[in-house]
């Protein structure tokens, strides 16, 4: 059970990353799954973007990609990589604290792993729903 943080081409360093991964593994477990081993990975909009052309034939910027290498039924194992350019952009636009931000763009990573998907305007409204909740159960934490 466990969960890294790694940063890629951007200097950044996760703030309270204990605090963090006790969140993440609540959040799981709470819905029933076990966290295996996931790997978050911030990284710049180029290295992002160059990953979306190259893996998902996407030819645009993205905050999050999220590879599942799960191969157990509620057992999460995955890649998460994070755009910490597009998290300080997304939290202007959205008039939002980075820290929020950053914090709903990680659950929304580990909600994709454990089936949410974002694609239909009824699976993003799902989406933001539990991203909301995760963020309130931080905050509680």
């Amino acid at each position: 059970m466990a969960i890294h943080f790694f940063s890629e081409d951007v200097p950044f360093k996760l703030p309270e990353k204990l605090r963090r991964k006790r969140w993440l593994k609540s959040l799981a477990t709470t819905a029933g799954y076990r966290v295996q081993e996931l790997n978050y990975v911030f990284c710049s909009d180029e290295y992002l973007f160059q990953m979306n052309v190259d893996y998902l034939n996407h030819d645009t910027y993205t905050d999050i990609i999220t590879f599942d290498n799960s191969e157990k039924v509620h057992a999460l194992e995955g890649d998460i990589f994070i755009s910490i350019d597009r998290v300080r952009e997304n939290a202007k636009t959205h008039t939002t604290d980075e820290d929020s931000e950053l914090t709903r763009v990680l659950a929304h990573g580990l909600l994709h792993l454990m089936g949410y998907k974002d694609k239909s305007k009824e699976e993003a409204s799902l989406m933001r729903k539990k991203e909301e909740e995760a963020i309130e159960l931080y905050r509680l934490n």
